[in-house]
């Protein structure tokens, strides 16, 4: 049901935006689907979900972000390809262009909460040009109670209008897209692309600049519970397979992408999912799947047949990228109040497509600091001509782009939560095997997910471990569901000189990256490659 209006434009009023068309506050699923369609955002699949479509630009446009340089900020924020620096006075000059741009527009506002701890939540208020960013964000963030709502005052604003698009020349960005932030304002402005992710992923970075400074470790990961209420950690970067092994028939989900660990336990930052669904499939993946079929689901940038209405999950003919956002009371099995105790078991995922990293191993706290820090994940082989070796990734804290601070902070925080808590921390290979990418074979979904159990209900703590020769890793020699070759990469390449030669390759690799984390850390972490 929609709400007052008033307060929403004494406040709009308050920052600068006045004469606005109609302000939509708070409408519920079915009206933004009524918008939506009226004024041709998007379509309805034969299912009911709402598929809306992003091009040009149907992914993060990490180039385009910045911060606003400000002298509140400016000692904490870690400057440089990450976090570019934007000036006050272009920031404002901006700001002005996008007001006047709105006036006698109508928007759509959503008045929503970012954190399910109560200590450490930010009421956000998100203002937009279209209905379907509206759905959006009320499926990603927690909906305020009746009560929140009457003394709802935002504790960051974000403005969203596509349609703008900004001049280079003259307001200092790189293209006609931007997402700017600033800490002072409270403010994020969002343009020249309608990629609805933008608007999660910038509450994702304020969050990781405010949580740590209350001590709040803010995580890029998924989590959830088993039945004896342990709960887990899964890191890792897009494509790791973060949202489908978290989202787990035998487990409860908490949320299947941003995190804090405070002193209370894991918290989610969302009330939604944001799953990746190219090439999703019903056995594999059976609820993320029929999510997919559902009111309320949008799905972005996926194809769908204009008679039929009958979508594609295999097609990437607008992008690879494609993804579905649904809310998170929409999946069947979900842990009360988005929220759980330290977590016993904490999983870095990486899709290796180099095929040389083992399935499952244990970390010691060092190793645990090394990896964190180092982010690693390997994207696969490209079609330029004569590009036949994948590329190594590597995105500190896993997820570079939203990191405020420098990443020592967040592998301190996470260093001090572990070792407080006693978390075992693994790491898990979902990328190739027998051979790099177009050599060996993916690892099968079936044994990755038994590997999991194995190791989130204890079945591994008593099985002999052997250590990897190249990467110092404890790798398991058996695992209830998993044919024992499988577990060391080596012994699963027809050519173990192959394997040698590309192990050290990677290994290579892995130093490189880390000699700008050497001086932030201990000889020990140093060393654990």
């Amino acid at each position: 049901m929609a709400h007052s209006v008033e307060p929403v434009i004494s406040d709009l009023a308050a920052r600068g935006l006045y004469n606005l068309g109609e302000v939509h506050r708070n409408l519920s699923t079915a009206e933004l689907y009524e918008h939506a369609l009226l004024f041709d955002e998007g379509k309805c699949t034969e299912h009911g979900a709402l598929l809306v479509n992003s091009a040009p630009y149907t992914g993060r446009r990490a180039n385009d972000k910045f911060v606003v340089e400000e002298a509140s900020s400016k000692a904490d924020v870690w400057w440089g390809k990450v976090n570019k620096p934007f000036s006050e006075e272009k920031f404002n000059a901006l700001k002005a262009r996008v007001f006047a741009y709105l006036q006698g527009r109508d928007v759509y506002v959503q008045d929503l909460m970012a954190g399910s701890d109560p200590n450490y939540v930010l009421p956000v208020r998100f203002v937009q040009e279209y209905a379907y960013h509206s759905l959006f964000v009320k499926n990603m963030f927690i909906e305020p109670t009746t009560e929140q709502l009457e003394s709802f005052a935002p504790g960051f604003t974000v403005i969203t209008v596509p349609e703008f698009k900004s001049i280079p020349e003259i307001d200092g960005t790189l293209s006609e897209v931007f997402i700017i932030l600033s800490f002072e304002q409270k403010l994020v402005l969002i343009g020249g692309t309608s990629y609805a992710g933008e608007n999660k992923k910038s509450i994702f970075t304020v969050l990781n600049y405010l949580m740590p400074k209350l001590g709040v470790m803010s995580m890029h990961c998924s989590a959830n519970i088993g039945k004896d209420g342990d709960t887990a950690l899964f890191f890792g970067l897009s494509g790791t397979g973060k949202t489908t092994l978290s989202t787990d028939p035998e487990r409860a989900l908490i949320g299947d992408d941003e995190h804090g660990w405070s002193n209370d336990g894991v918290f989610n930052y969302e009330g939604g999912c944001y799953a990746k669904v190219i090439n999703l499939n019903a056995e594999a993946e059976p609820i993320i799947y029929g999510l997919t079929r559902s009111f309320g689901t949008i799905l972005e940038n996926v194809v769908m047949d204009d008679d039929t209405r009958v979508i594609d999950l295999d097609s990437q003919e607008i992008t690879e990228n494609t993804r579905a956002s649904y809310s998170r009371e929409m999946i069947p099995n979900i842990a009360p109040n988005n929220r759980g105790g330290h977590p016993k078991n904490v999983v870095f995922l990486t899709a290796d497509a180099f095929g040389v990293m083992p399935p499952i191993a244990k970390l010691t706290p060092e190793q645990a600091m090394y990896h964190f820090l180092s982010g690693y994940t390997a994207k696969v082989a490209g079609t330029e001509a004569g590009v036949k070796e994948p590329s190594a990734t590597f995105s500190t804290c896993f997820g570079a782009p939203f990191m405020v601070h420098h990443p020592s902070v967040y592998a301190n925080l996470l260093r001090d939560k572990i070792t407080q808590h006693g978390s075992t921390v693994w790491l898990v290979n979902t990328g190739w095997s027998g051979g790099p990418y177009g050599v060996g074979k993916r690892m099968r979904i079936a044994h990755t997910r038994a590997m999991l159990r194995a190791a989130l209900n204890g079945d591994l703590n008593n099985v002999e471990f052997t250590k990897d020769a190249f990467f110092g890793l404890a790798i398991p020699t058996s695992c209830p569901g998993v044919p024992d070759d499988v577990l060391n990469p080596r012994n699963t390449w027809a050519d173990t000189a192959a394997y040698d030669k590309q192990a050290a390759h990677l290994v290579d690799l892995f130093r490189k990256n880390f000699e700008q984390f050497a001086d932030s850390v201990t000889e020990a972490v140093r060393s654990a490659m």
